[in-house]
């Protein structure tokens, strides 16, 4: 019986199993599907929702996801490193549900609670998942990776699509995540006061808040509480679990055929949707 044709197209050197699992990649880094999610749960297009949040929410937004990002790059350095990811991503899952059940309960109020703590267990699944597709997370660079996949979750909106880009978000951040790998490397320590690490952490909080607010307009609908603060806390960690898996898929093929061969295929494949 004939195989189907696969929707990938030759590129030299590269197998047709890692061309497919590129053009995956690219449909979760440049075509990230959260927003659509909460839109399906909560039945209106999450933008509308968002507008509605209150003034005071965006300052809170940008304190706890900060926050969070911070408190999770400092559990990330002292424990993830040398130790074994022996939790499933399914088991994350539930930890990170749990806690949307809470948050959701209480909304904004809770957010500065709730988030580090999502955010510290989305990062352990980030972690895992790095470890699985050959990251040496004894790196720095490697755990700075991981936290990277925060920022590339997020979408800014359509007028800044050439700047939402895989490539171009890594770009933005290359800088960044090298002299914060060079600066622990070099002190062994984490400072979270260190400029280098609070621009790096900065820069990824700007992304990383756009999809916290969709998170917290969604939980923010009435009828939703906890039940479906639940319900987007697992949107949320899945979102970015695929996220993950796309971003250490690219780095896997690049240690394999050079980043230039595969950045070329990658714009092929995202210029196709």
């Amino acid at each position: 019986m004939p195989q189907e044709a696969q929707p990938v197209v030759d590129f030299p050197g590269m197998t047709q199993q890692d061309l497919a699992a590129l053009q995956r990649a690219v449909a979760a880094l440049e075509y990230p599907s959260l927003a659509a999610r909460l839109t399906n749960m909560i039945g209106k297009p999450i933008e509308l929702v968002g507008s509605a949040l209150p003034a005071s929410a965006a300052q809170a937004i940008t304190a706890a996801t900060s926050k969070a990002l911070q408190i999770a790059l400092q559990a990330a350095l002292r424990t993830i490193r040398n130790a074994p990811m022996p939790l499933s991503q399914r088991f994350h899952k539930v930890l990170v549900t749990a806690s949307g059940a809470a948050g959701g309960a209480f909304g904004l109020a809770m957010l500065p609670v709730e988030l580090p703590v999502s955010t510290v267990i989305m990062l352990r699944s980030i972690a895992e998942i790095a470890r699985s597709e050959g990251e040496d997370l004894s790196d720095p660079e490697a755990v700075l990776s991981c936290m990277q996949v925060f920022a590339l979750g997020g979408r800014p909106g359509s007028a800044e699509a050439a700047e939402s880009g895989y490539f171009a978000v890594r770009g933005v951040l290359a800088k960044s995540v090298s002299q914060a790998a060079r600066f622990i490397v070099e002190r062994g320590v984490v400072e979270e006061s260190a400029p280098i690490l609070v621009r790096f952490i900065a820069q990824v909080a700007s992304r990383f808040g756009v999809v916290v607010t969709q998170k917290l307009a969604a939980q923010a609908v009435p009828l939703i509480g906890g039940l479906g603060g639940a319900a987007v806390n697992y949107a949320f960690i899945e979102h970015f679990q695929d996220v993950a898996r796309a971003h250490f898929t690219i780095r896997r093929l690049e240690r394999i055929y050079g980043r230039d061969v595969v950045q070329k295929q990658y714009e092929r494949f995202a210029q196709r949707h």
